[in-house]
């Protein structure tokens, strides 16, 4: 029997590809592995019905759509997400304005922190 204990999984909604596999290997170096990535609102929906996550990262906007749908999704599955966004708080659906924002650019310890602040640890 194996005592590793799994690594918390993070779905990643980004459509900027340079900042997806950034987070990849932010999150790598951080111990925690990414559970899906996606570019738009379908595909990400789709990660969601499929896979069991931990946690998700969204980008406000994504390619002229917003991340509001998915946010929602996760909300009522109970899965905690953050925003990512150079737009700033104000960009946020009213419903999710108490949600944790890491606001674009971000540095490693900036989304650790936010992590575990959203994940109370």
């Amino acid at each position: 029997m194996c005592d590793i204990p799994a690594r918390p999984k993070i779905l990643v909604v980004e459509d900027e590809m340079m900042i997806a596999i950034m987070l990849e290997d932010m999150l790598d170096d951080m111990g925690w592995a990414v559970a899906g990535m996606a570019a738009k609102p379908a595909e990400a929906m789709a990660i969601i019905s499929e896979i069991t996550i931990d946690a998700a990262i969204l980008d406000v906007n994504l390619n002229g759509a917003h991340s509001f749908d998915i946010a929602a999704e996760l909300a009522a599955r109970g899965v905690p997400f953050m925003f990512s966004t150079g737009y700033g708080a104000t960009m946020l659906d009213e419903r999710f304005r108490t949600r944790p924002v890491l606001q674009k650019p971000f540095r490693q310890e900036e989304l650790e922190s936010a992590l575990n602040v959203m994940l109370g640890k």
